[in-house]
């Protein structure tokens, strides 16, 4: 397992998961004028959380494994 693969992997995968909850939310805001409550909806708030959580695990993942290969 590369390391440094590894952590290029789990920021640029954390930054993904960040814009695309962040992009959800404007469309919902601009698009659909209906702004979304994270504080009254737990599951919203977890899959807010989750998203790039989850996004930088797989990216960490795969970038060990494509560095690994090099």
């Amino acid at each position: 397992m590369n390391h440094t693969g590894a952590m290029i992997g789990f920021v640029v995968g954390g930054a993904a998961g960040f814009l695309l909850t962040e992009t959800v939310g404007a469309f919902f805001t601009f698009v659909l004028d209906r702004a979304l409550d994270v504080d009254g909806t737990p599951v919203l708030l977890a899959a807010f959380i989750l998203v790039p959580v989850l996004s930088a695990l797989v990216g960490a993942a795969a970038g060990s494994r494509f560095r690994a290969g090099r």
